[in-house]
């Protein structure tokens, strides 16, 4: 028997993209709220929370996707073969997909940056499968115990030459990590342009990013099982606080919360984040028992609902026309190059408003677009996955 499918998870995928969306497409990148913007190096902010919430919800997602093909096509390890082969052509699609975007507008073999968030998700979705295809949910808990004591034990102890070519363990610092070592080692001139010396996305730190798509398998086992639904809801609450209080003792002890790195404490804690906000759309939309107020709740959260219908599309296409803003440019009334971008955001910035507001704004209104377009595929009921 397949498993139902969650709207909670399609609501909450949707916050997910929503947020990614709006956190991608300020105004103006000097005007931001803080919590706008990613932490600067250690700590946290609410943009920190996209990337491994939207892990989290892949994860899940594939427990209940290779769960309803085992309902339809019960076999053997050559069914598991043939799930796993169909989960690494979808990955490599979706990095297909990253590297293309990657290479708009420059078109530069040379310069082209090779890592990204889509090539994250899907490098986490290759290593994954076969972890969730051949071991049961225990071993795959010893899996995100192994990789995360793995990771740390690279980043903390083994001394490599930093941007300096000075030999250092433990430096997490910018350009001074491990994971930047490995970076310069495999992608030096296809990296971040920002940084050039290591990736947000880099090679090593998908590793302890891995244990967030396995931290939401582990949730969709237990979303899967024969709990109610009142006792699901209280365990992914209190499961959220321990892992809070894990990864904030981690963070306070020996490795700091950090995105650009992944840290073990950034994994755990994102985690604990992840189960608590999701516990909150279950609860509302799908777990109680007040068929009124399930109902009502799928009507509030529609617009989030209907935003992870199409997730993973609205997000590259988002990119897409966020570089062709700035990519189109035109002569203005001035006789000086204007990007479309720029003309766009002229009557914004003629607001009476402050520049972060100017700024919020924008991306408030990009936002809104892409919910339309979202929108009309939602109704057309075209659902465009990879």
């Amino acid at each position: 028997m397949s498993s139902p499918r969650l709207v909670s998870l399609d609501a909450f995928r949707g916050f997910t993209i929503a947020g990614m969306v709006l956190v991608n497409n300020p105004g103006d990148w000097g005007s931001l709220y803080p919590q706008l913007a990613h932490a600067e190096w250690h700590g946290w902010t609410f943009t920190d929370w996209i990337f491994p919430f939207f892990l989290f919800i892949c994860g899940v997602s594939m427990t209940f996707s290779l769960a309803n093909k085992r309902a339809a096509n019960p076999g053997g390890v050559e069914d598991r073969v043939a799930m796993m082969f169909s989960l690494w052509k979808r990955a490599g699609i979706i990095f297909l997909i990253g590297l293309t975007l990657n290479f708009i507008p420059n078109f530069n073999l040379d310069t082209l940056r090779i890592p990204g968030v889509l090539q994250r998700i899907a490098l986490c979705t290759a290593l994954a499968a076969p972890i969730v295809l051949w071991f049961n949910w225990r071993q795959q808990c010893w899996w995100i115990t192994g990789l995360l004591a793995f990771y740390t034990a690279m980043m903390l102890f083994v001394p490599v030459a930093d941007v300096n070519g000075v030999v250092v363990a433990g430096a997490l610092e910018p350009g001074r990590d491990f994971g930047s070592y490995i970076d310069r080692l495999f992608l030096t001139g296809h990296m971040w342009v920002k940084s050039k010396t290591w990736d947000p996305e880099g090679l090593f730190t998908t590793v302890s990013a891995l244990t967030s798509m396995l931290f939401g398998v582990l949730l969709g086992h237990w979303l899967a099982s024969a709990y109610n639904n009142a006792e699901k809801t209280v365990w992914m609450m209190l499961a959220g606080l321990l892992c809070l209080w894990v990864g904030a003792i981690i963070d306070a002890t020996f490795m700091p919360i950090n995105k650009p790195l992944w840290t073990t404490s950034y994994s755990i804690f994102m985690t604990g984040w992840g189960l608590l906000m999701f516990a909150a759309f279950f609860w509302l939309i799908d777990g109680n028992d007040s068929q009124r107020l399930r109902k009502q709740s799928r009507q509030w959260f529609l617009p989030m609902t209907i935003y992870g219908m199409n997730a993973l599309f609205i997000f590259a296409f988002s990119g897409l026309v966020a570089k062709m803003l700035g990519f189109i440019k035109f002569t203005g009334e001035d006789g000086k190059m204007l990007s479309l971008k720029a003309a766009l955001y002229a009557p914004i910035k003629a607001l009476p408003l402050a520049p972060v507001n100017q700024s919020l704004l924008f991306a408030v209104l990009f936002n809104l677009a892409m919910l339309a377009i979202g929108y009309l595929l939602w109704k057309k009921r075209w659902f465009i996955k990879v």
